[in-house]
């Protein structure tokens, strides 16, 4: 199950909460009970690894 994290725009309370994909978003907020919370968007890592993703790794003439 996926891990969203979400910040209230009224208290700045910030929390994360393990959803379904077919939950609703949270709005409420648990600390101060404002609609006031939105989903918090960053972004995901990407690590290459193996033979191929680096410069150097050149096809032979």
């Amino acid at each position: 199950m996926p891990t969203y994290h979400y910040r209230c725009k009224n208290c700045g309370y910030d929390f994360t909460e393990q959803q379904s994909f077919n939950d609703d978003p949270i709005t409420v907020c648990p600390k101060c009970s404002q609609e006031q919370v939105r989903k918090v968007y960053s972004a995901v890592p990407i690590e290459f690894k193996g033979h191929g993703f680096y410069r150097t790794d050149k096809s032979g003439k």
